[in-house]
């Protein structure tokens, strides 16, 4: 059973991590909006600068969304209320700067995949990657995609530093988390 010291030492965990927003559960388009609204108002009473406030804004726009549109697409899956249920982003600061961090429940076949995708580009430089988004954009996209497969590669290319990304296998599934640093 949940208790006052319970949310005392989250709360005293949150605040030692550096996290100022952090939300778990189902990703709805009105939650997404809401949070993204409360971290740009608070960089911005910080009177943090605009392309910091915009990078953080838009990275956790896209993290947040690629969880959802992964949870939607998982609809009529025998694991599609664990997968939904399972989001969670923060959104903290240290001495580094900003720091988006989020992770969802995927299905293991679905893992290998997207490591890949990311193993391609953790690597590379801003020219590489801004390289690597006009020649995705230039792709023809196949019938049953989601997307142009930009998001990740917009990502990388606002983050400051190299994305973290882990996969932990949960029985059936795997636990995916992403942390991008602004």
């Amino acid at each position: 059973m949940f208790d006052e010291k319970m949310l005392i030492d989250l709360q005293s965990t949150l605040g030692s991590s550096g996290i100022l927003i952090s939300f778990s559960g189902r990703f709805s388009q009105g939650i997404i909006e809401e949070l993204g609204e409360a971290i740009m108002k608070h960089m911005e009473a910080e009177d943090r600068p605009r392309n910091s406030i915009y990078n953080v804004f838009a990275i956790f726009v896209e993290i947040t969304h690629n969880i959802k549109k992964y949870a939607v697409s998982k609809l009529g899956s025998e694991f599609y209320d664990r997968i939904y249920n399972s989001g969670i982003v923060t959104i903290g600061r240290n001495e580094e700067g900003y720091f988006i961090c989020s992770g969802n429940l995927i299905e293991k076949a679905d893992s290998e995949r997207l490591a890949e995708k990311l193993d391609s580009l953790i690597h590379l430089d801003k020219d590489q990657l801004k390289k690597r988004y006009k020649e995705q954009m230039k792709k023809d996209l196949p019938p049953d995609s989601t997307g142009a497969g930009l998001g990740l590669i917009d990502i990388a290319r606002k983050s400051s530093k190299s994305m973290n990304y882990s996969m932990r296998n949960m029985q059936d599934l795997s636990f995916f988390t992403l942390t991008v640093r602004v």
